[in-house]
Parts: structure tokens; sequence; C-alpha cells
């Protein structure tokens, strides 16, 4: 290829990328308006909360009828990237935009990353079908989709960036997708920014000094930032087993999951746990009162709702694990609890995402640059005791089974031969 066919090749994918964090974000600037209003409602509306089994019904009966591919959420994506078979079903972004909100709305624990990312790959791929790209611009397309949305939806465009890189796991094959992937997460973020949506607020830990102890204090708080992540992925398989053994009809494991919840939240008393938990977030982070054991909470209730079939995303809630978690143990190695708070913060999701590099660079986006060393040997640590399987399992490297835990072996083989995703 001749240096004029090249150039106009990278023109023609630099405005292809402008496109797509176009797409993702209007679509997720539109979808965190929709978000801020359910969680208002719901909030103002506790009696909700009793709503909950017959939205999981509702969105179990779309989803199980109307769903096909689009029942595979982010890892049909990724399948798309790796191994493409058919088009991104257009539908998935609607559905995942009025299931996602419905979820919140009625007081399910979920997150919201799931829906920036099926909402970007579907519009981005809509966009491609229409515009009649090749095959090879399309899968660097939808890289760049997933980075978009990620970038978007919580205001991290460099984490983006690379998150889109590093979750699907082939990296090395998708070289021509980093510029694309760096200018449609910056382009997602800056529109989101432009129409006048806030993010979760962070404090700047400042400049950290390095120190031995505090370095093997972070270690250990990884180890267990590392090993929570393992501990959801399994009861959220263990929770989609159990319901698929009891009831072989799709729409009713939401609708029992919902009771499920409504029993654990009125069993404490308590209505923090439920939706996104940004409170819990943000008590943590800036040093205020947060249970000692809200982590745990938030991963029961987590795994209850996405286990039985709601949809949403699961990094804000391994963000509130995270931090809670991190505040919890400051108290026990005697560390400032904003510091270890936002280290765990990004290093539960680190680990649970098999993505350490974008982690890291979140840290530094979100509390500034002065901790950089820990929040590397944090996530870093985390990933290395995560078990591996990924929030992402169609982007997991096939070699790395070999250091899966008994336990999720165990569940991926139980989960194959009862046919769940």
């Amino acid at each position: 290829m001749s240096w004029p066919q090249r150039l106009s090749e990278q023109v023609v994918l630099l405005a292809l990328s402008l496109l797509v964090g176009l797409l993702a974000g209007l679509s997720s600037a539109a979808f965190l308006l929709t978000l801020e209003w359910a969680t208002a409602t719901r909030l103002s509306h506790p009696a909700l909360l009793f709503g909950l089994p017959v939205a999981g019904l509702a969105i179990g009966l779309v989803y199980h009828y109307g769903g096909g591919r689009a029942a595979e959420g982010n890892n049909l994506i990724i399948d798309e990237i790796h191994d493409p078979q058919a088009w991104v079903p257009r539908r998935m972004a609607p559905m995942i935009f009025v299931g996602t909100v419905m979820t919140q709305l009625f007081g399910g624990s979920a997150g919201r990353e799931g829906a920036a990312i099926q909402m970007s790959g579907s519009l981005t791929d809509w966009a491609s079908r229409t515009l009649r790209i090749s095959p090879a611009h399309r899968r660097i397309l939808l890289v760049a989709a997933i980075s978009a949305g990620f970038g978007a939806v919580f205001g991290v465009p460099l984490a983006g960036a690379v998150f889109g890189l590093e979750v699907q796991r082939k990296t090395g094959k998708h070289l021509k997708a980093v510029v694309p992937c760096l200018v449609a997460s910056v382009t997602g973020s800056v529109i989101v920014t432009w129409l006048g949506i806030t993010h979760t607020l962070t404090p700047d830990l400042g400049h950290i000094e390095l120190s031995f102890i505090v370095l093997l204090k972070v270690t250990i708080a990884a180890v267990a930032f590392g090993l929570i992540g393992t501990v959801f992925s399994v009861t959220v398989h263990l929770i989609k087993l159990i319901f698929a053994r009891l009831l072989s009809w799709f729409p009713a494991r939401p609708f029992f999951g919902g009771l499920v919840v409504i029993a654990l939240s009125l069993l404490w008393h308590t209505r923090i746990y439920n939706g996104l938990s940004i409170g819990l977030i943000e008590q943590s982070l800036f040093g205020g009162p947060v249970p000692t054991w809200a982590f745990a909470a938030k991963l029961l209730l987590t795994a209850v709702t996405l286990g039985s079939g709601f949809v949403g995303g699961e990094v804000t809630p391994l963000f509130v694990m995270g931090a809670t978690l991190g505040a919890s143990l400051a108290l026990l190695l005697h560390l400032p609890v904003p510091f270890l708070a936002a280290l765990g913060f990004v290093a539960v999701f680190g680990g649970a995402a098999n993505a350490p590099i974008a982690c890291t660079i979140m840290g530094l986006e979100l509390f500034g640059v002065g901790a950089a060393p820990y929040f590397l040997l944090a996530c870093f640590v985390s990933f290395a005791w995560s078990s591996h399987r990924g929030l992402y399992s169609a982007g997991e490297s096939s070699s790395r089974s070999l250091y899966l835990p008994w336990c999720v072996q165990v569940l991926r083989r139980q989960s194959a031969v009862a046919n769940i995703p």
C-alpha cells in the first residue's frame, strides 16, 4: 500500500473514530441523565422496591423472547472483535438502556458500564453496516466503541482508551486500534462533559511519599482486593447456576431474584446497597462513616441481582466494594481511609476485569499522580490474586485457564452443562 493510500486510510479511520466517540458520548449522556432521574425517583418513593420482581419479570420476558444474541451482552461485542460472525443486533442498545434503568429504578444492585459499552458497540456496528465499513475497520471500531463507552460513562478518557485494548485480551492483534481508541474515548468523554453531566466526586490524594512499610501494607490490602473480585465472580456464577437449576423458565429467575433482593433489603433495614450506592463510594473516599461489612453486603446484593437475570454493569458495584473494603482495611492497617479506599476503588475492578493497566491509569485520572506507585502496585497485585476469569469471559486468554482457582473451574463446567452464559 502506497503512503497516499495509507494516509487516506488513516484519515478515514480518524473520522470514523470521531463518529464512534460522538455516538458513545450522546448515548452515555442520555443514559446518565436517565439514571439520575431513576435514582432520584427511587429514593423519593421507597415503595418502588416492591415492584422489583415485576420489573424483573418484564426484563426476563423481553430478553428471553426478543433478546436473541443481544442477551450475550458485552461478551458478544468482544466475540465479534475476535471472530466476526454477524452484526451486533441494533436492538441491543434500547434493550440494555431500558433494562438497566428499570433495574435501578426499582432497587436492583447493578452498575452502568455494561449499558454504556453495549450501547456504544451496538450503535457503532449499526454505523458500520450503514456506511459499509470493511471487516478490518469494523473490528477496530468495535474496540474503539468499548473504549468510548467506558471513557464516556466514567469520565476517564485515557483509562477508557487503554481499557478497550486491554479487556479483549488480544491487544497485539489490534495495534491499529490504539489511536482510534484514544480519539473515540476522548471524544465521548468530552461530549458528556460538554453536555453538563457530572461524575462521582473524587479527592486528589496529593503526593504520598514512598515507604517500605506503606508498600507492604498496600500489598496486603491488594491481595484482599484481588480475592474479593474472585469471590464476586464465583458468587455471581454460583447464583446463576442455582437459579438455572431451580427455574428452567428464564423470565421467572429475575422475578424471584427481585424477591430475594427485597428480603435482604428488609432484613438489613437499609436501602444503601440498592441501586448504584454512590453514597458509599463518596463516604469512603472522603473518610466518612461506612459499615465495616458494607463490601460484603454490596457483593451479595449485586450477585443476586445480576445472577438472577437483571441487566446492568458490574463495574460500579465493584467500585463500591473496593472503596468500602479499602475503608475497612485502612482502620486495621493504620493507613489514611481516603488513600486505601481510592486504591480499593480501582484495584478490585482491575483484578476482576483483568485490566490492571487501565485501572492504574484510572487511579491517576481520578485521584492525581501523587500516589502513582501505590496505584500500580495495588492494581497488579490484585490482578495477580484474581481468578483471571474476568468479568468479560469472551476476552479471556485460554492459556490462563491453568491458573483458575479450582472452584471457578468447577462452576464454569457446571455452567456449561446447564447452558448458562
